[in-house]
């Protein structure tokens, strides 16, 4: 045990005393926090652009329903004719032109909008649903309906959620669950990815200085491998913990000293966040909602799958590291890593969230490649006690297999030299 300590130390030490990893610890923060308000940013500079378009309604219908907005100024040139009005928008350089023509039956399919560029997808979509708002109701209006009437008869539908015992739910409820495990399973994988690379990293480096030839002499494969895998762990845990903290000190002070709200990059999701932050009854519904999330088995399912995912990944890159010279040569093997992970994120988006106790959802939920990632995004749904108990069984045992596994690998692999192993030369070496 102490020999496996001191590679662990050892390890440790050798990642955080790295310059490398000493500058992007502390440089990461910055550069991503610098892009968040760049974008917003440019976000914000992009919505204050001015633009004026001109309407030529042949029909009269719409004289009323293109109204100004801070972005947008509708010039009407309806009195000009069509061919006017467009040599008066391009001289005059406007954004566009709309033209409406006096055909009422055929308005559906001949409403053209002119412009030296294409439209934005949601300005082409506000113009469509002001005229079928007003085309609707005229249609109305002209069959003798009331208009008045039907606004009246609308009816809401709120639709109460219950189980059996008589516990109440709701609607967003759903959302909450769905937001807290992708975001948990999306973690874990950008763990997995960037710090499985730090350790097939370290291992192929040890190699190509020899230093491997000297340790290798008093160590034991599996506690070396194994030595290795939970020091660069320690490390990228600390790191990521630096990177939490600075990252939200520089968020806080950055938006104080330049007045930018990231918060306000989509206009479509800042107005939905602002309505839902002025209705107390749904900031209510949000609290209690998260205060009935089985919050203690998240934090044991996080720290289970996220620490028995990441050692099982971990030890699949350590054992391609041994059996490669150079970083090159582990695109061959890569493949067989990433689409799990793949597959993991799939599924959870799109089978969890639909179904979370579904066939699919569970099958992957239990799979050990797949399990760290859907199981998460399952637990907020209330996951079968045996259910949990089978996967953790499952990714514990596969991980200790893995080691072992890999530490055969790496056991030969680690001494090889100058040859690029094949997957069969690499069957072979798990008979030595």
């Amino acid at each position: 045990m102490s020999v496996l300590s001191l590679i662990i130390k050892r390890e440790y030490k050798a990642r955080v005393r790295n310059k490398s990893f000493l500058i992007m610890t502390f440089l990461s923060p910055l550069i991503l926090v610098g892009m968040v308000f760049l974008i917003t940013y440019l976000t914000q500079l992009n919505s204050d652009t001015k633009r004026t378009i001109v309407i030529v309604d042949d029909s009269g219908l719409f004289e009323a329903e293109f109204t100004n907005t801070d972005q947008t100024t509708y010039i009407d040139l309806s009195v000009q004719g069509l061919e006017n009005a467009k040599e008066i928008a391009e001289k005059e350089d406007y954004y566009g032109l709309i033209h409406i023509p006096s055909d009422r039956e055929g308005l559906t399919s001949s409403i053209t909008f002119y412009g030296k560029e294409t439209p934005s997808f949601g300005l082409v979509e506000s113009i469509e649903k002001r005229i079928e708002k007003k085309l609707t109701d005229q249609t109305l209006i002209d069959k003798g309906v009331d208009l008045v009437v039907i606004e009246n008869s609308k009816k809401n539908i709120d639709l109460a959620i219950e189980n059996y015992s008589g516990e109440k739910s709701s609607k967003m409820s759903n959302w909450i669950k769905a937001a807290f495990g992708g975001a948990a399973g999306y973690l874990l994988m950008m763990f997995i990815i960037i710090y499985g690379n730090m350790v097939m990293r370290s291992v192929i480096e040890e190699k190509t200085n020899r230093i491997i030839e000297v340790i290798i002499s008093s160590v034991k494969p599996f506690q070396l491998m194994l030595g290795k895998i939970l020091g660069t762990t320690m490390a990228g845990i600390t790191q990521f913990t630096i990177w939490v903290i600075l990252g939200g000190v520089l968020m806080v002070v950055l938006q104080v000293v330049f007045d930018i709200d990231p918060s306000t990059t989509s206009g479509a999701v800042n107005s939905e966040a602002q309505a839902i932050a002025s209705d107390p009854d749904k900031l209510t519904e949000i609290f209690t909602e998260i205060s009935k999330l089985p919050l203690l088995q998240l934090v044991f399912g996080f720290l289970i799958y996220f620490i028995g995912g990441y050692f099982l990944y971990s030890s699949i890159y350590a054992a391609i590291g041994a059996a490669v010279d150079n970083e090159t040569d582990t695109q061959q093997f890569m493949l067989p890593i990433i689409m799990p992970l793949m597959l993991a994120i799939y599924v959870g988006f799109f089978a969890v969230i639909d179904n979370p106790h579904g066939t699919v959802a569970t099958v992957f939920s239990i799979i050990p490649l797949t399990s760290p990632i859907v199981m998460l995004m399952r637990i907020p749904f209330e996951v079968p006690a045996w259910q949990l108990a089978l996967s953790v069984t499952l990714l514990i045992a596969s991980f200790i297999f893995t080691v072992w596994f890999g530490s055969k690998i790496y056991r030969v692999g680690i001494l090889m030299y100058g040859k690029k192993p094949t997957y069969r030369e690499l069957f072979k070496w798990l008979k030595y």
